[in-house]
Order: C-alpha cells, then structure tokens, then sequence
C-alpha cells in the first residue's frame, strides 16, 4: 500500500535548494507515515514527493506507511515501533538502519529543508 499524497506534485513550481537535493541524496533510507486523509499530509507530502524526486532518490528507498485513525490513536505498520503519534512523519535512516533525522508533523519550513538540515549536521559529526 501506498500514500497517494507523496506523489510529487507536478504543478510544484517550487525550485529545490541544490543544499537541500544534495543532502537528500545521501545513502539514505525514508521511512514516511502519513494519510491520505491528513490535511498536514495533504499540504505537505506532495511537495515532498516532489523534493525526492527532484534528489533522485530511488523508490526502493522510500518507504511509504499508511496510517489509519484508531480509537486509541494512530494505527498502522510500525507505528508503535516508531513512536508515531502525529503525522506526517519521516524518520531518515543510514545505511546501517541507524535514525538520523526525523520529521514530525510540522515546521517553519518544507519536511525536505526541515531534514537537510539535521542531514547536514550528521555529515558535519560524522
């Protein structure tokens, strides 16, 4: 299963910081929780979509996780592994599996410039 709203969005007129698309192509896996009926996700996640896409990230490292309202919460693969409680959220993993950025629900800037810059600050400790 997929998320409809991490489909880049093809009117996206918006021009990706070369920064941010370098950093996004790092060896990085991108694990994203979200739902098609999550206004955040709605507003947000296509520009994402647009941003990897933008960074050629392959689809094979992007993984997609639906999520469902529950009546005890959000519900679906790895959420309560994750600690998934609001959504969107992209967690960014190393090659080695290792959490090296998260996203959670919202900032002053677009989830990609939000997770370049914590990528960045790894590579600069790293």
């Amino acid at each position: 299963m997929t998320l409809e709203t991490l489909s880049p969005d093809p009117n996206a007129d918006e021009e990706f910081d070369d920064d941010v698309l370098a950093a996004l192509d790092g060896d990085y896996v991108f694990k994203v929780w979200g739902g098609d009926w999550c206004i955040d996700c709605q507003e947000q996640l296509p520009t994402f979509g647009a941003a990897l896409a933008a960074a050629d990230v392959p689809d094979d490292r992007i993984e997609h996780y639906p999520v469902t309202k529950g009546p005890d919460g959000k519900e679906g693969t790895g959420v309560e592994a994750y600690g998934i409680d609001l959504i969107p959220t992209v967690v960014v993993e190393d090659a080695d599996g290792g959490e090296v950025a998260r996203f959670v629900e919202e900032a002053d800037v677009p989830i990609a410039t939000f997770l370049a810059r914590q990528l960045a600050d790894v590579e600069v400790t790293a």
